[in-house]
């Protein structure tokens, strides 16, 4: 009995740079077909056949090599793979698992030269029908129809480039029928837009994926058809003089669901992004060629199939030459200034920039990547470690690419941007060269750019802590991290240091409640001391008397709990109860809960928004008070909406109430669910969807007020600061747009799952995108409130 693991040697195929790949084919097909009477080795061998199609695309082509040798030493096995094949085709399709269908039908296309008559031809036409009644059915809002129509674009070209041939006409066919639904511009492009332009001069062009790829079809067509990048393992001659392809099989019959299932993922128009746009040198496939869809294709399956490996993942990217044509790229980590020395004709695309931007491409998705944003992090921090002198230099043109569109880019995409800088830069040691951003620490606080500063160093602080990255910073930048944000710990305001807090009121009632919360002292001894406290208010004439002792209490437990997370649960939920029953008393004494957080962490506003997130958890908070409190109350002239915490701050209330929403759908369209049960869920439902729909309103109210400028203190100033003002409207803007998106995704979302009734899982729900992501996916440590979320501990790279 022959070992498995000389079987499992198909999954290396392709992957080992100085074997000979012909040789491994032929020796893989010669072992299993030894031992083609041993039905473990047989069944294994199938197993791990479809297994590596679905899991490892970019070996595809090298897979199917290995079915096409076999078939002229046992073609029954090869027929039995295509069974095989077919039949987790027909398990994909009752699913709606598009991905997989893609890549099975691809390795289908690939075995075309094996296959009777017109092979997957039908199958492809079968699929456009099903597009076309759905793009009949609703013009307007139909995706799944554009995502079986990018299906079939990219299956054209493993056809093609398969050992069949006369398939032209067949393909110009398919074309000429997909040209009416690939070239239409969808109404929806506009909601994914990544660089929207935002006031700003824009060079991005809006590149629809599938519409190019259209594009890029007709223009192989008429070059016959060359697909130079595609590997063609299947033309390497066989070890025998027997031809391969002698012995062909029918394709067993394939049932295409009318109408079709739209499957886990909502689909939504693709555009073409990349952070290699506008090089002199090109290091990427430009989008006039079929390389650049087939390249990204198989990178983002790759990435997003592995995300339970991201070291695999990872080494994918650093191989991605193996598993193309020679010639293709260029050597490995070739210095971007070498490449115009490369003699004109030969390519000068780069294999790390290639696999860099496709990560990218999935970080900077929208509405929302496939998984959590840590994940994309993790993959570009350790391609970085396997292979430094070729990543690194990669990952610095990006960084700056990226930063030099912050301006015009999507506002959600630049703190995705942001959270990704900071997060890669702790594990790299923080290193950067700030120099080259030094003019711009000159600007306003309001221009996108000095923004941006701004709240990286922020997330850097609370990355490390404040020291440590002023260590890292060229003298100009040394004015944005103060002393005081040096402080572990802030001071308490109602301290006897008449220096520091010289007209601060009731603090000797401040300090009192401070030494009672700290000695556990009952509720009964504090109370006298809020209620002096809220008597003296009334005096002075405050009309909310219960504010000022909220403040008092609440920054009394920052203070104590300013140690450690664990320090600031362990008094919020020994203090739950009193703070539990100030809001149903007074809205005001509850947002004063979260100005008393702000108030103290101001100068580490990322550990006051971690609190509200507590605080969020236990429902002291509601997501009304954090929205009115960073959106009404505090929004001025809009100088708010230029801060990363306040946009954390409402962007994680936002997720909470979302996914909450998202859970009670779940719930709904559980199968089995009794009757009453049924009912309840809807009353629920209807409530909490109602007031999902007006935590949005309030946002649109108070974000159209300042992207007008007709909030009170904008109208007031608008005659004196001009460009300020256009500035901050434009920050309105920005924040409209991403709220808007957010609500009609979710809008969108329940309807389809109510109508459809489709079973989801709570994986699915934990895929939707939120800006806390760095916060909370890296892993907060519980006994810190400034964690480290490096991966790794620090590299030294020699980069950028």
């Amino acid at each position: 009995m022959v070992d498995i693991e000389e079987v499992i040697t198909i999954a290396n195929a392709a992957s080992e740079p100085l074997k000979k790949t012909d040789e491994e084919i032929q020796a893989i097909a010669s072992t299993v077909t030894e031992h083609y009477d041993d039905d473990e080795v047989k069944a294994d061998f199938l197993d791990l056949t479809l297994q590596i199609v679905v899991e490892q695309p970019l070996k595809i082509p090298f897979v199917a090599a290995v079915i096409l040798a076999l078939n002229n030493k046992k073609p029954e096995l090869a027929r039995e793979c295509l069974i095989r094949a077919i039949t987790a085709l027909d398990e994909r399709f009752k699913a709606g698992a598009w991905r997989e269908i893609k890549l099975l039908l691809r390795f289908l296309a690939c075995l075309q030269g094996i296959l009777e008559d017109d092979g997957v031809f039908p199958v492809l036409d079968e699929l456009f029908s099903r597009a076309a009644d759905l793009q009949a059915a609703s013009p307007e809002d139909d995706c799944l129809g554009l995502e079986i129509v990018k299906i079939i674009l990219l299956t054209i070209p493993y056809i093609m480039a398969s050992s069949a041939s006369g398939l032209e006409a067949l393909a110009s066919n398919i074309l000429d029928r997909t040209d009416i639904i690939a070239s239409k511009t969808h109404e929806l492009e506009s909601l994914v837009d990544p660089y929207p332009g935002n006031g700003y001069e824009s060079n991005h062009e809006r590149l629809s994926i599938i519409g190019f790829l259209q594009k890029q079809l007709r223009a192989e067509a008429a070059e016959s058809w060359q697909l130079a990048c595609l590997p063609r393992p299947w033309q390497t001659p066989p070890a025998e003089d027997k031809p391969m392809g002698l012995t062909k099989h029918g394709l067993p019959s394939i049932t295409v669901p009318s109408p079709v299932l739209a499957g886990a993922r909502p689909q939504l128009p693709e555009l073409y992004f990349s952070v290699y746009a506008d090089q002199d040198v090109e290091t990427v496939p430009p989008t006039s060629s079929i390389a650049s869809s087939i390249l990204r294709d198989s990178l983002i399956d790759t990435i997003n199939t592995l995300d339970y490996n991201r070291n695999a993942t990872a080494k994918f990217l650093i191989d991605l030459d193996c598993y193309f044509a020679p010639d293709t790229f260029v050597k490995r980590a070739t210095p971007f200034d070498r490449l115009r020395e490369i003699e004109e004709g030969k390519s000068t695309w780069k294999p790390e920039d290639v696999a860099v931007d496709a990560v990218f491409s999935q970080l900077l998705q929208l509405p929302n990547p496939e998984h959590k944003l840590v994940y994309y992090h993790a993959v570009l921090t350790e391609s970085c470690k396997i292979a430094p002198a070729a990543i690194a230099p990669s990952l610095g043109r990006a960084i700056r690419y990226l930063y030099r569109n912050v301006d015009t880019m999507d506002l959600e995409l630049e703190y995705r941007f942001m959270d990704w800088f900071c997060h890669h830069l702790s594990n790299f040691g923080f290193t950067w060269k700030w120099t080259e951003w030094v003019d711009d620490v000159e600007l306003p606080i309001v221009t996108p750019k000095k923004a941006f500063i701004v709240g990286a160093l922020e997330k850097e602080i609370r990355l490390s802590f404040a020291q440590r990255i002023r260590g890292t910073l060229p003298d100009p930048y040394q004015a944005l991290i103060s002393e005081a944000k040096e402080k572990d710990t802030p001071d308490f305001k109602y301290n006897s240091d008449r220096e520091l807090f010289p007209e601060t009121p009731y603090a000797p009632h401040g300090r009192e409640i401070l030494r009672l919360l700290r000695s556990k002292a009952p509720d009964s001894e504090l109370e006298p001391h809020l209620a002096s406290i809220e008597s003296e208010a009334s005096s002075l004439g405050v009309a909310e008397p219960l504010v000022p002792s909220t403040d008092a209490y609440m920054t009394a437990i920052c203070f104590i709990g300013s140690k450690s997370l664990s320090h600031v649960l362990s008094c919020i939920e020994r203090c739950k109860e009193r703070l539990l029953s100030l809001g149903p008393q007074s809205d005001a004494a509850r947002r004063q809960i979260i100005t008393s957080v702000m108030e103290y962490w101001k100068e580490k506003p990322g550990i006051g928004v971690n609190v509200v997130d507590k605080l969020l958890n236990y429902t002291i908070l509601t997501p009304a008070s954090v929205v009115d409190w960073a959106l009404v109350e505090n929004i001025g002239r809009g100088i708010i909406l230029t801060q990363a915490y306040a946009y954390e701050v409402v962007a994680s209330t936002v997720h909470k109430v979302t996914n909450r929403v998202r859970q009670i759908v779940i719930a709904r369209i559980a199968p089995g669910l009794p009757t009453e049960q049924a009912a309840l869920v809807d009353g629920t439902l209807e409530k909490e969807r109602r007031q999902m729909q007006e935590l949005f309103a309030t946002i649109e109210d108070a974000l159209v007020g300042v992207a007008a400028g007709i909030v009170d203190e904008m109208a007031e100033s608008r005659n004196q600061d001009t460009d300020g003002e256009a500035l901050l409207r434009g920050w309105g803007e920005r924040w409209l747009r991403v709220f808007r998106r957010k609500m009609a995704v979710e809008e969108a979302w329940i309807r389809e799952m109510l109508m459809s009734g489709r079973q989801v899982t709570m994986d699915e729900v934990e895929r939707v995108e939120l800006g806390e992501e760095m916060a909370n996916g890296n892993g907060v440590a519980e006994g810190r409130l400034d964690p480290s979320h490096s991966l790794a501990d620090p590299v030294e790279v020699e980069v950028y």
